[in-house]
């Protein structure tokens, strides 16, 4: 595909674009749209054959070769993995005697947490980039493209490019310049203080927390997260998403970047949460025990992130998709955007219709949740 003096292509996977090139345009802030990460889920075999997720990124180039946009895709045969459901949409196309998969996903696979998914050495590149996207569909007959947890500042682009748009809630945690725990304890209410208090007490009972960052995390440390994170996804997914090769080459590939805490009861690990480091935010991503404990839970994957925010100087904690008991935690309610190409005109005003009746409902979640926060009021 060819725009003007620029040139479009999908390559195989990541792994094939250089690693200089693709950072250079992914920027350092998001660990997830990093050529590490990516590279990583596709070595593994996270994703890739038998797993629903082809790599198919779309590159732009210029005559001399020089990499100058890029999107992280995938052509999917499922809509799992993904945080941003439309399967309502697959089943009424479905039942209009459509085929809605295989689609375009432009995403971080498994990984709700909002990025940057126009790779951009400039903006002027966003509009070639998403036509070569909406032309790999055209030429190939998928059914639409979908762009999820996109960052706010490339919601226009997509907008610009007649995308359309739809609005979730996220609950993200946000430092108010606080120095200390206390300090984030002392904007909430008297009563909401007292319980914070009184679960982080009850979950360090006994229990030795410790955090490992970069060398300091060591094979036997990813061998009992291993273990957590399969107790997890075998309850919530049916099966992890993620190989266990996957940690390894995170360790080894963009280990500073992430933060692991393990929690140890008689010496041995019996729960823990990965978090991943970016340049404003702490995100946290998986967590998993094999020792039920009281609101130890809450400790690994919210308190103590909060802490690990704190002491790097991140503006927020992203604790991934849904949870509305992180409210009661001091995690607000955020939006969070995708886009959304669909190829069928009929279709296509069929889910406009759908996302501007649903965006009323999120609204008024929004509002409704905006007041339930257990910050001081007024």
């Amino acid at each position: 595909m060819a725009d003007g003096d620029l040139i479009a292509r999908v390559v195989p996977g990541v792994s094939a674009v250089s690693q200089v090139e693709w950072d250079a345009l992914a920027g350092p802030d998001n660990p997830f749209v990093s050529h590490a990460f990516l590279s990583a889920l596709e070595d593994s075999g996270s994703v890739g054959p038998g797993t629903g997720w082809s790599p198919s990124p779309i590159v732009i180039e210029d005559a001399r070769g020089e990499l100058l946009a890029a999107l992280p895709a995938y052509l999917k045969g499922h809509s799992q993995g993904e945080y941003v459901f439309d399967h309502a949409w697959a089943d009424a196309w479905h039942r209009a005697g459509g085929h809605y998969y295989p689609k375009l996903q432009i995403a971080a696979p498994f990984t709700p947490a909002t990025g940057p998914r126009l790779l951009l050495a400039d903006e002027a590149y966003a509009a070639p980039l998403l036509r070569a996207a909406e032309s790999l569909c055209a030429q190939n007959g998928l059914s639409s493209a979908h762009a999820t947890f996109i960052e706010p500042a490339q919601r226009r682009l997509f907008e610009r490019a007649g995308w359309l748009l739809r609005n979730d809630i996220q609950f993200h945690w946000e430092n108010r310049d606080y120095e200390s725990f206390e300090d984030f304890l002392a904007d909430l209410s008297s009563r909401k203080r007292k319980d914070l208090r009184k679960e982080r007490a009850k979950a360090q009972e006994g229990v030795e927390i410790l955090h490992f960052t970069g060398g300091e995390i060591e094979p036997g440390h990813w061998d009992a997260f291993w273990d957590f994170y399969q107790d997890t996804g075998a309850r919530k997914w049916g099966q992890p998403y993620l190989t266990r090769e996957a940690f390894d080459l995170f360790g080894e590939r963009m280990g500073e970047r992430i933060l692991l805490v393990l929690a140890f009861m008689d010496g041995a690990p019996i729960a823990g949460a990965l978090n991943f480091i970016g340049g404003e935010a702490l995100y946290g991503r998986y967590w998993g025990c094999t020792r039920d404990k009281p609101f130890l839970h809450f400790e690994l994957c919210y308190y103590q992130a909060i802490d690990a925010a704190i002491a790097r100087g991140l503006k927020r904690v992203e604790a991934g998709a849904q949870g509305g008991h992180k409210l009661a935690r001091g995690y607000a309610p955020v939006q969070t955007w995708s886009a959304h190409w669909i190829a069928d005109p009929g279709f296509r005003e069929a889910v406009a219709d759908y996302l501007e009746r649903e965006r009323e409902g999120v609204a008024q979640d929004s509002l409704y949740l905006s007041g339930r926060t257990p910050f001081k009021k007024g």
